[in-house]
Formats: C-alpha cells, sequence, structure tokens
C-alpha cells in the first residue's frame, strides 16, 4: 500500500512524545513490510523540509503555531498528486479534521484526548480553544474506522458517541532487547524513586514530590529523581526547595537512553502520576527492565499496570495514599519481588513487531485490500 500519515510531529521535533513513539514505531516496521510510507507533520527551528528517516518519507511544513491552519493546503496538494491508498490520521491534540477536505480511506488513530484535562496544562483562552476544537470529532468523523491503545481511550470515544463497532484496540509494543531485565545489574543502595518522562502540568509530578515529603519523613535515606525536560521543571524545582528537599530530588533534565534504561532498571520504583494518558508505555518499559511501578489511576495508565501484581495504583490526588502506596514498595523487599517478577511477565506480552502485523491487517481492511496478502 501507498500510505500516507500526518500527524502533528515526528521524532525528531523537540515536542514529540509517546504519540510519536507509537507511530512511527508503527511505520517504520509497515516500511520494512514493504508498504511506501509518507509522514506529513509540522516543522521545526532547523530542520529539514523533507527526508527519508528508516524508510519513512518526512515531509515537514509550517511550525507547531501554524500547522494545523497550513495543512489543509498541503494535504490537498500532495493526495492529488500522489495516489495513496489510505490516510492514517493521528488525533494528537487538535483533530486536522481531514474529512471535510480529502477523499480518501482514512484510519483515525487515537492515543488520547484531551477533553477538560487541557485547562489543568494551559491558560484557559487556549485551553478553550483547544476543548471547542474537540468537540465536533464526532460528527465529522462518524462512520469511520478509529484505532486506539488503550481501553481507557476506546471507552472516551464511544461516550463521546462513536459507535464500539468501529474502534478498535491495538496496545504499544517495547523494544524488548533495550528494556531487557539484567538480574547482574543491582538496585541503588538506598531507597531511590523514578520519574522518567515530559515535565508538564498535567503530568501531575507535583504529587509525587509532595508524597515524596512523606516518604522521607519515613525512609530518612530515600531520594528521588526526576528526570526529564519540559515547561513545568522549574515550578518543581521550587516547590521541592520550599519543601526542603532540595538535596534529596535530583532534576537531570534529558538523559541519553542508555542512562535512561540504567536508571529505570536500578531504581526501586518507578512512578507516573499523570491525570491522563493514552496508555502510560514507561509503565511498561519499568516493568519490562524488572521495576515495581506506582501510577495514578487514570485513564491510559490503569490499562498499562496491572494492580497488586506488576505496582499498585493509587487515587489520583490523594497524596497520602500515593505516599503509602510508595512506601510499601520501598520497605517490603518481598513484595517488591512479587511486583518486579509479575512486571516481566506482564511485559512480554508486548511486541512492536506483533502491533505492527495487527496495525496493517486494519489497514488492508479498511483499505480494501485483501488481507490474505499478509504473511
Amino acid at each position: 500500500m501507498k500510505i500516507l500519515a500526518l500527524n502533528w510531529n515526528d521524532l525528531k521535533n523537540p515536542y514529540a512524545g509517546g504519540a510519536e513513539v507509537h507511530l512511527e514505531e508503527l511505520l517504520r516496521r509497515l516500511a520494512g513490510f514493504g508498504h511506501d510510507i509518507t509522514l506529513f507533520c509540522s516543522g521545526f527551528k532547523g530542520c529539514l523540509s523533507e527526508e527519508t528517516v528508516e524508510g519513512i518519507r518526512i515531509i515537514r511544513r509550517g511550525n507547531r503555531y501554524s500547522f494545523n491552519l497550513i495543512a489543509p493546503f498541503h494535504l490537498r496538494k500532495l493526495v492529488r498528486h500522489e495516489k495513496f491508498d489510505i490516510l492514517v490520521e493521528d488525533i494528537n491534540k487538535i483533530p486536522f479534521y481531514t474529512p471535510l477536505y480529502l477523499d480518501l480511506k482514512t484510519l483515525v488513530v487515537v492515543p488520547h484526548l484531551f477533553a477538560t484535562t487541557v485547562f489543568h496544562e494551559i491558560n484557559f483562552v487556549l485551553g478553550t480553544y483547544i476543548y471547542l476544537a474537540e468537540k465536533p470529532l464526532v460528527p465529522v468523523y462518524r462512520g469511520l474506522t478509529f484505532n486506539v491503545i488503550s481501553e481507557s481511550t476506546g471507552k472516551d470515544i464511544v461516550r463521546r458517541g462513536i459507535p464500539a463497532g468501529d474502534i478498535s484496540v491495538i496496545h504499544c509494543g517495547i523494544d524488548r532487547q533495550l528494556y531487557a531485565h539484567d538480574p547482574a545489574v543491582s538496585k541503588y543502595e538506598v531507597p531511590t524513586i523514578l520519574y522518567l518522562g515530559r515535565i508538564k502540568k498535567y503530568k501531575s509530578v507535583q504529587h509525587l514530590i509532595s508524597a515524596f515529603k512523606v516518604v522521607k519523613a519515613h525512609l530518612p535515606d530515600a531520594r528521588l529523581m526526576v528526570v526529564g525536560n519540559g515547561d513545568y521543571l522549574g515550578n518543581l524545582r521550587s516547590q521541592a526547595k520550599s519543601l526542603g528537599l532540595e538535596n534529596d530530588v535530583e532534576f537531570p533534565g534529558f538523559v541519553s537512553t542508555e542512562e535512561k534504561v540504567e536508571r529505570m532498571r536500578r531504581s526501586h520504583v518507578a512512578v507516573l502520576p499523570s491525570l491522563k494518558e493514552g496508555w502510560g508505555l514507561t509503565n511498561i518499559e519499568a516493568s519490562s527492565v524488572g521495576t515495581a511501578v506506582v501510577a495514578a489511576d487514570s485513564p491510559g495508565l490503569r490499562d498499562s499496570v496491572r494492580d497488586g501484581e506488576t505496582g499498585f495504583l493509587y487515587e489520583y490526588g490523594n497524596i497520602d495514599q500515593f505516599a503509602d502506596k510508595l512506601l510499601a514498595v520501598l520497605t517490603d523487599d518481598s513484595l517488591r519481588g512479587r511486583l518486579e517478577e509479575g512486571g516481566l511477565r506482564w511485559a512480554e506480552k508486548f511486541s512492536w513487531d506483533k502491533a505492527a502485523r495487527k496495525f496493517e491487517r486494519l489497514l488492508l481492511e479498511v483499505a480494501g485490500e485483501n488481507s490474505d496478502r499478509q504473511s
């Protein structure tokens, strides 16, 4: 097939996140299966307007502020000149509403929708714009096939009015060679909590720092690592200082993949306190390397953590319950060992290769091709 994919960012974009990882892991494998892949996305400072990366032809136009405005013009032109079999529209942030101006078979991919979550992240005016921009999704995309990465997202769009029969769930995969358990790697000498991801307000790392204050009262030698960059980092540094934790919370910023994996392996518990996610890929990565997880009982996260088996879920925003779950993992070696073993079994179920084959079958169905072509 000749596949056109549409997303706000590609993986080279400084604003790329989990949605870009998900889409491009699948697209790279589709290219390896023999499909012709074009990804259309926004540009960024210093980027090439066009390049080919691991079999994916990437076309970049505009920037993060103008992309949704200029995309219709460029997409119509691109579709006129090239005979694509199918469009993969990744709705990550504001939908592009391509059914209004493109006559092309379409698979709609939804990592997750913001809804009212957006008001936890940005100012009211911009938040209202994004919130209202999501509202016409059901009437515009009704009748198309949707693909989501978690049961939580599926339930979300069913509540909005998309028929359940039009929705398929394909979980994210994982690179288990990279995120491999190494029993020779020991945990840190002191009880260590890890957050790894973008530093955004809705990720709720501020809840983690508050819970860590409670943990420190019971485990004075405990430490916290907040790994990643983002526009809320300054707020977190100020919070840690105000709580007298500036010497106990490490903010290393962006780290290499190798260092990320090492920190994840050696930590006693990995944490994801976000208000809402599409899936929670770092939960599976932590399970895969043999580290227990504590996460908020939020959409997406509750799908990637098996409560009591791979880690614990806690009521979002409940700081005392959050701290109790962390202390349970940090103070009971036997419990932590059971969670680590459960996580290793759970992570074995996820593979990007398997996810890509399922995604390919879905694309062939939507495009009207004969799925028997596949091996």
